[in-house]
This record gives C-alpha cells, sequence and structure tokens, in this order.
C-alpha cells in the first residue's frame, strides 16, 4: 500500500502477485523526477453495491421474519380464549329421603317431574250483563302417583275449567276435588297414573337463613322455572283480606302464576305451599318478600280433603268473638285492653263444655298471646277438632286458665269444593272482569 513518511517519501509494499521482493528499493525522488502515470485499477463498485445490497436484504430477511414471528406470536397470545376443561357433573335424579344435603341441580332435578302447571278458565257476568270469558294460572304438585296434586285454593276458585300440564309436555282436564279458604289450600284430580309425587318434610325445623328453592310456573308461561332464596323468617303472620295466616318469609323471586307450587329444602323435601308476595306496602314498591303455607299447618287437611271432598277436622270453639279495646275496657271496667272478647256462647259448644262464659276475655292458648280476632283465627290453624288446649282467661278481673277441647266446625260453615260454574266464587276487579286472584289484590301481587 501507499504512504507518506515525514520525508515526504513514498514506499511500496509488496503484494502478491507483484515482482520480486528481494529486488532493491527504489529510491528515485519523484519529487524531482516525477514517476511515468501508473494504469488505472479497474473500478469494481458496482459489484461492492450489489454485494452490500445482497447482504442487507438477507441481514433486513432474517430480521423481518424475528420480528414479525414475534408479533405473530404477541398476538396469538392478546386474542387466545381460555377454554376450562372442568368435567361438568352429570344431573341424575337421586333418591328423596337419604339425609344427603343435594346441590340445586339436584333439588330441581328430583322434584321437577312432580310440578305440573295449572290452568283455569270462568266464566261470569260483567256489571254489564255481559258473560267474559277469563283465563288465569297456577303451579301444583303431585302428592300421590295415582293424580292427586296440590295446589292454592285461590288459583281454582271460581273456575269452570282446570287443565293439568305435566313436565313431560301432556296436558289432562283436572276436577277439584275439594278446598279451605281459610287456609287457601286445595286438591285436584287427574286421570293418570304413575306420577312421581314430592317427598314432604318437617316445616317445624326450618330456620332463618336456610336455603331454599320455589319451583313453579311464573307469569303463567315460564313454566318449570326454579328460583332460589333464604328463608327470611319462619314464622310470620300476616293478614291477607282480614284472612291471618302463618307463612314462611322467604327471599325467592315469586310471581303470578308461582302460587300452589312447592317450596323446597336442599335435601329435596317439600316444606311448604308457595301462596303470596308483598309487590308493594302503602306506597313503597317492594322486592324480595314472598310468602308459602308451612306443610305441617296443612297436610292433615290435604289428605282430609283428598278423602271426604272438605275438611272435616277444623276445630271448633262455639263462640261469638271480638277484638278486645281500650275503649271497652274503660266501659266494662276491665284492666286488660288487649285480647278476644267473648260476645255469647253456643249451647253445647265446646267452649261451654269448657266454662268459657260471656264476658270473658281469651288472653292466650298453649301460653301463646292472643291479642284480637285475627290472632285468635290464627292460633287455631295449630288444631284439629279433639285436640285440647289451655285458654288463660279474664274474668272478673282476674285470670285463669281452663281446658278447652275443641269441637268439629259445622259442615255449613266449612269449606267445600270451590264452585265450579258462572254464578259462584268469582270477584270482580275495577274492570268489571272476573278475576280468581283478587283476593291477593290490595299489597299482594296475586
Amino acid at each position: 500500500m501507499y504512504y507518506e513518511d515525514e520525508k515526504n517519501l513514498y514506499h511500496y509494499n509488496y503484494r502478491k502477485g507483484d515482482s520480486n521482493p528481494n529486488e532493491p528499493v527504489d529510491t528515485k525522488n519523484y519529487a524531482e523526477e516525477p514517476w511515468e502515470t501508473a494504469k488505472p485499477r479497474k473500478k469494481r463498485t458496482g459489484l461492492k453495491l450489489a454485494a452490500l445490497a445482497l447482504c442487507c436484504a438477507l441481514l433486513g430477511g432474517f430480521v423481518g421474519a424475528g420480528v414479525n414471528r414475534a408479533l405473530l406470536g404477541a398476538r396469538v397470545n392478546k386474542t387466545t380464549v381460555q377454554v376450562s376443561d372442568r368435567e361438568v357433573a352429570e344431573i341424575t335424579t337421586v333418591r328423596i329421603g337419604g339425609g344427603r344435603e343435594l346441590t340445586m341441580p339436584e333439588v330441581y332435578a328430583a322434584n321437577v317431574g312432580s310440578v305440573v302447571s295449572i290452568n283455569v278458565s270462568a266464566t261470569s257476568t260483567n256489571v254489564f250483563g255481559q258473560s267474559v270469558q277469563t283465563a288465569a294460572s297456577g303451579s301444583g304438585f303431585a302428592i300421590t302417583q295415582d293424580g292427586y296434586i296440590v295446589t292454592n285454593y285461590h288459583v281454582v276458585e271460581g273456575a269452570s275449567s282446570v287443565k293439568v300440564t305435566l313436565y313431560n309436555g301432556e296436558t289432562y282436564d283436572a276436577s277439584v276435588i275439594g278446598g279451605d279458604e281459610d287456609y287457601d289450600i286445595a286438591v285436584i284430580k287427574i286421570d293418570v297414573t304413575g306420577l312421581s309425587p314430592v317427598v314432604l318434610g318437617d316445616s317445624s325445623k326450618i330456620a332463618i337463613g336456610e336455603t331454599v328453592a320455589a319451583i313453579g310456573n311464573p307469569l303463567g308461561e315460564l313454566t318449570f322455572s326454579m328460583s332460589q332464596g333464604i328463608v327470611s323468617c319462619a314464622d310470620r303472620a300476616i293478614n291477607v283480606d282480614g284472612t291471618p295466616f302463618n307463612m314462611i318469609q322467604v327471599d325467592c323471586s315469586i310471581n303470578p302464576g308461582n302460587s300452589g307450587g312447592p317450596l323446597v329444602n336442599t335435601y329435596g323435601e317439600v316444606v311448604g305451599i308457595v301462596s303470596a308476595k308483598y309487590s308493594s306496602y302503602s306506597s313503597t314498591t317492594v322486592e324480595g318478600i314472598g310468602f308459602a303455607i308451612p306443610i305441617n299447618d296443612v297436610i292433615a287437611m290435604i289428605e282430609d280433603i283428598m278423602t271426604n271432598g272438605y275438611v272435616t277436622n277444623k276445630p271448633y270453639i262455639g263462640i261469638t268473638p271480638g277484638t278486645m279495646t281500650q275503649q271497652m275496657a274503660r266501659q266494662y271496667r276491665y284492666t286488660v285492653s288487649e285480647g278476644v272478647f267473648v260476645y255469647s256462647v253456643e249451647p253445647g259448644s265446646a267452649a261451654e263444655k269448657a266454662g268459657l262464659k260471656m264476658g270473658d276475655v281469651i288472653l292466650k292458648i298453649d301460653g301463646k298471646e292472643i291479642k284480637d280476632t285475627a290472632g285468635l283465627t290464627a292460633a287455631k290453624k295449630g288444631y284439629s277438632a279433639g285436640d285440647t288446649a289451655t285458654f288463660t282467661i279474664y274474668r272478673g278481673g282476674e285470670t285463669m286458665e281452663i281446658s278447652l277441647t275443641f269441637g268439629v266446625t259445622p259442615e255449613d260453615t266449612t269449606t267445600k269444593a270451590p264452585a265450579q260454574d258462572s254464578t259462584q266464587g268469582g270477584y270482580y276487579n275495577g274492570g268489571g272482569f272476573y278475576d280468581p286472584w283478587s283476593w291477593f289484590f290490595g299489597n299482594f301481587g296475586f
């Protein structure tokens, strides 16, 4: 190669292919005697540029492939859907009564075949004298395999026809065997065998906070639906159009059409009959307050209706009762202002036999306070004809206890089968149309 030293002399370093390196070094002074012009070397710029371009292309390809692979991986990772590999448990119908707590799917599977959808129709005369055909829906559940079905009295009250649809889709005409309005229970029957009856539980063992489920026919079209909740109160006294009821309060979703369906515990046992809900209170909208009739309170009457067509063992006292007030207390100079005042005693009745007299005030029955006539009616529902209870009464400024054995409610005052014609059992709402749910108007949604 060429270089210039500090004496301004050029030197040459031999390369491969040049002349003999052992020859003397040329010491010509090119500053004084210029060297003849050497032949210019061939320029290879194009080849270099091509090589450079090829290298860049290869390098860019490798880099681009890596970046593309990284970006592709990022996109794949960002859009990947995570799918669980959990195996879904198989739901099969289980045997109720084995003492094992069930999952909610198992509770449903074990009971849905026992639940029925009920559709009723009725013909009545409106305020203009015109015949009006109306329809309503409810729920029920099979209590025997040969076609006996339990529902609410208000579901079939005044119905001219009743149709029952099973879970398998089969529909049957049903006949009303009987019912009792005071307890809001009724028994209907379809001509079929091989039904799957429910297993009844013990409603007295229900605890607040316990999980329960309601299965039924909400809105008359969402058939065989189940809603879950808890027991809000195990012994709630409510009053429906003057009729007292002892209810299980729940927060399950309950709607029109659920009436008559079963309330089921986590063991798959029926502990109540869904009956009512609060939809409003005064001007306040209410949510999550529903009620069911404890099964223990009505099972004996249900069996009685199945056998006799009506409740033959309803307890009877034989008095004309009235609610004691402060005004009455001042008038009669009594020292009690609550309880049930006895206006009269029927001859030969359970009351007369027990020694009750006109002017007595009933304060307690078996230790449970009785504050008014609604409380007395509610207390009676815990007894049957022939049962004996201890009455605490006020008489002549003193309290005393007497033993009373309930008599049988006279047949003419006992609710038999709801009327199935157009002239009885119906009510009119504001529009003048028949409405079998009318007794649930007001604070109740259905």
